[in-house]
């Protein structure tokens, strides 16, 4: 139940779910001391996929093994799952009232000041000479007009970090040196046998294939396959944590799929900032507005409702493997001085990946067909202010952001 609860007040995306996390786990329940919880966190880090999430299903881990893991990871995500499917049917059968649509033009200017105080935030720690932040401006170019995607850019940066540091140490590594390497057998008394590994990859494969043969097979032609094999893609691709992924989702889903509008996403992304648990849910709501606006035969209801739990379990079944089954062997790569390389370029590029998503959003927000949006392009300065220099909660700027949208509307504004 411990996990459940926290689920429920993880509010504050990924640092302020760590936080709470720390808070809980270390300094009152003890379950895990400094060393061990800071352990498990690095390695999230180097991972793909919801940081928070992965750390709950790590921990668990190390306390109960499979089951525990299994637990935590679960119903930390349990809360958001059911709150967000509530907001999206809200959102898809009111949007389009006045007040309703009012709030929401408060919270896409929320949005966007939170995404460029993430450039912010990430720049600082991760900029730390100017070739870094030319990666960074390079990755932002490369990303807005000559389109790359973005699994090809992580590589490059990263190949990039690796050749580099046979040259340039001092500039690729932190500190012009290695970390310290931490061993799994500090920990674990042995590595897992190949039969072991062997069960958990035929396990994983079964719980991703069934699903996914039988929405290609009972449902021919309909979106939901198509879901399934995108956000288990997507999946393998987050490096950089949700806001570097939310371009890409952003692209495909509105681009190139055209499952939902630019304004929609915006909508989704402000609805996924409310709600407690990881800010990648805001996948759920793509994946509800894709099976309610393409719902064949299965109609709209039924079709938003299988939409949002496919997207939901094609994107974070992953994070399980990735922790079951890759934490002996990828944790011994902690402290290896190529790797320290590679991540020490690709997190300047995921910062031009943000800012790009910034710019994206910025550009839908306050540039309309009838006008530049004063309103929303001031309260975006305002929050923005707040949350740089007053240090301002996530959950005060949107519900600040959203009672000044219905307030404005109100007032006949």
């Amino acid at each position: 139940m411990f996990w459940l609860k926290l689920g429920w007040i993880s509010f504050g995306g990924p640092a302020g779910q760590i936080a709470i996390m720390h808070h809980e786990i270390v300094d009152r329940k003890k379950w895990l001391d400094e060393e061990r919880f800071l352990h498990a966190l690095n390695y999230c880090m180097l991972l793909p996929g919801p940081e928070a999430q992965q750390l709950a299903t790590y921990i668990g881990w190390l306390l109960h093994k499979t089951k525990g893991g299994i637990a935590a990871g679960v119903l930390f995500v349990l809360p958001s799952v059911f709150i967000l499917f509530g907001l999206s049917s809200i959102y898809i059968f009111y949007g389009t009232l006045p007040w309703v649509a009012a709030i929401f033009d408060g919270l896409k200017a929320a949005v966007l000041a939170i995404v460029l105080a993430a450039v912010i935030k990430i720049g600082r720690k991760s900029l730390k000479n100017k070739l870094l932040a030319a990666i960074a401006v390079l990755s932002f170019l490369a990303i807005a007009i000559l389109e790359i995607p973005f699994p090809a850019l992580i590589f490059t940066v990263g190949v990039i970090g690796v050749i580099g540091s046979r040259f340039a140490p001092g500039l690729f590594l932190a500190n012009g040196k290695p970390g310290q390497a931490v061993s799994f057998a500090d920990h674990h008394s042995r590595p897992p046998s190949l039969a072991k590994n062997l069960v958990l990859i035929l396990s994983f494969l079964a719980l991703w294939g069934i699903p996914f043969l039988g929405l290609y097979y009972l449902l021919p032609g309909s979106v939901f396959a198509t879901e399934a094999w995108f956000f288990t893609k997507a999946a393998f691709l987050t490096f950089g944590g949700a806001y570097a992924l939310l371009g890409y989702i952003a692209q495909a889903g509105v681009e190139y799929y055209g499952w939902l509008t630019s304004l929609q996403m915006m909508d989704g992304l402000g609805l996924a900032e409310t709600t407690p648990g990881p800010l990648i849910m805001v996948v759920q709501f793509v994946g509800f507005l894709a099976g309610w606006n393409h719902s064949d035969a299965l109609g709209p209801v039924l079709g938003a409702v299988t939409g949002s739990l496919v997207a939901t379990y094609f994107t974070f079944l992953p994070s399980f493997m990735f922790i079951f089954l890759g934490a002996p062997y990828i944790e011994r790569l902690i402290g290896n001085p190529r790797l320290s390389a590679a991540l020490a370029t690709i997190t300047p590029a995921v910062v031009g990946v943000i800012l790009n998503l910034g710019v994206w959003f910025g550009s839908h927000i306050l540039f309309q067909p009838e006008g530049f949006a004063w309103f929303s392009a001031s309260l975006a300065a305002v929050s923005f202010g707040l949350i740089e220099w007053k240090k301002a909660g996530v959950i005060q700027i949107i519900t600040g952001c959203g009672g000044l949208g219905l307030f404005r509307y109100l007032l006949g504004f």
